[in-house]
This record gives C-alpha cells, sequence and structure tokens, in this order.
C-alpha cells in the first residue's frame, strides 16, 4: 500500500463547480460595472475563483475565502435589501448551499 492511498483527495468537483461559477460572476459583474451599476458581482466573482483554485489544490485556504465571500455576501445583502426574507432569499441562498458543501466533514478533511 502506498503513503497517498489513504489521503483524502481534494474537492476537485466542487472546485470545478465553484470555478464556472466564479467566471460567470465575474464576467456578468464586470458588465454591470461597465453600465454603472454595482462592484459586488465582480468582486464576488474574483473571491469564488480565487477559492476555486487553491480548493482544487486541496489547500484550506479556499474554503476561508468562501467563507468571507459568504459574509461579504450576508452583508451586501443587508445592505440592498434590509431584513426583507423574500429579498434576501436570491442573494444568501445559493452561495450558502454551495457553502454547506464545504461544510461537508470528508470535503472539509480533505483540505490541508
Amino acid at each position: 500500500m502506498t503513503e497517498t492511498a489513504g489521503a483524502a483527495r481534494p474537492p476537485r468537483l466542487l472546485a470545478a463547480v465553484l470555478a464556472l461559477i466564479g467566471l460567470t460572476l465575474l464576467a456578468g459583474g464586470v458588465w454591470l460595472v461597465a453600465l454603472g451599476g454595482s462592484f459586488y458581482y465582480a468582486l464576488a466573482g474574483i473571491a469564488v475563483v480565487v477559492s476555486a483554485i487553491f480548493l482544487w489544490q486541496g489547500r484550506k485556504l479556499g474554503a476561508w475565502i468562501y467563507i468571507g465571500m459568504l459574509v461579504a455576501t450576508l452583508i451586501w445583502g443587508l445592505f440592498e435589501v434590509g431584513f426583507d426574507p423574500w429579498g434576501l432569499v436570491p442573494r444568501i441562498v445559493a452561495p450558502a448551499v454551495l457553502g454547506l458543501w464545504l461544510a461537508i466533514p470528508r470535503v472539509w478533511k480533505s483540505l490541508a
């Protein structure tokens, strides 16, 4: 048996999904900024792409960057719509669900 046989693999599927989402957010965010809109989507896209890169490498820093983006998203959502639950749902739920993927013990333990 080799030394790496029992080692957990990095969460590459999650990293790939986050990279696609992050690139989409970044592209749409740059377009929105060009139209005079919010910088949030461009910044969130950058954070998600960087998070995906670190997760691909199996580094826990990727999870912490994503968690930071989630906190910033919550603050941004509250700033935009206040405590209106229906206004917060589209801003918070999808990123939070992906964040739950990171909370799966097997995924978290696979990060160095």
